[in-house]
């Protein structure tokens, strides 16, 4: 873990609400891995008086990717941010997602809800060689996010929403359970980010097929280093801070409410 000023390359919008950021924390990117996230100073003012956690969308070379939705005033911050300017930046935090060596018969699924595609593209990218099948969902057609970006990187892509307008009509899980009813080769490992009603459900899911899963949770983090318990989630084991034992678990592992 580093805290560094980095250097913004671009901050620019995709569309509606949704932006990519791309900065140079080349010591960050050596050591970062899938589902892990970086803390961020968004103003020197007193508010925001928190940082702000994002998970890492991409690496590449110096450079590492985070792809957010501006929902409140910390996320409004960034969005104005230009190139060139500097952000105070802490990471990698947290505990990544457990990508085994690539191998023969590996077939990694991973399962999407809204912006829960900002770290399973890096993952996808991490297991390009395997052809990830992804599961991706939202309520409607116009908030499906990086569909393209999954194909691009040679991953078969199946598409949920919750009206219709796209793919399979209704949630990802429910796609996500016909796929398991219908799969005639031997069950994957999951790997699934998004709304915690969906990680529920995929925790289910996998505990019914006897399928090894983990889980990314989505929680409000105030220290982002697991210093102020702000974050615990219920555990066999325990209470855990996401920020620091997390966000990614394994799917048995989580006392959901």
């Amino acid at each position: 873990m580093v805290q560094i000023k980095a250097k913004l390359i671009y901050n620019k919008k995709i569309r509606n609400n949704y932006f990519r950021c791309a900065m140079i924390v080349p010591k960050i990117a050596q050591q970062i891995y899938p589902g892990q996230f970086l803390s961020i100073r968004l103003s020197d003012k007193l508010q925001p008086l928190l940082r702000r956690p994002f998970s890492v969308h991409r690496v590449n070379g110096p450079a590492v990717e985070i792809f957010y939705q501006v929902v409140g005033e910390g996320s409004r911050i960034l969005s104005g941010k230009k190139a060139g300017e500097f952000l105070n930046i802490i990471g990698p935090l947290g505990n990544g997602f457990n990508l085994p060596p690539v191998a023969n018969g590996f077939e990694p699924i991973l399962v999407a809800g809204g912006m829960g595609v900002a770290p399973l593209l890096f993952a996808a990218e991490r297991l390009k060689a395997c052809k990830a099948l992804v599961f991706i969902g939202a309520k409607t057609k116009d908030q499906l996010l990086c569909q393209k970006e999954f194909s691009n990187l040679g991953c078969r892509v199946k598409i949920a929403t919750d009206d219709g307008s796209r793919g399979f009509k209704g949630k990802v899980t429910d796609l996500l359970r016909h796929f398991l009813s219908t799969a005639e080769s031997h069950l994957p490992v999951i790997y699934a980010c998004g709304p915690r009603p969906m990680l529920k459900a995929v925790s289910c899911l996998c505990r019914e097929y006897d399928i090894p899963a983990e889980i990314s949770l989505e929680e409000h983090m105030a220290c982002g280093i697991g210093a102020c318990l702000g974050c615990v989630v219920n555990t066999r084991e325990g209470f855990k801070r996401v920020c620091k034992e997390g966000p990614v678990f394994n799917a048995d592992e989580v006392i959901w409410q």
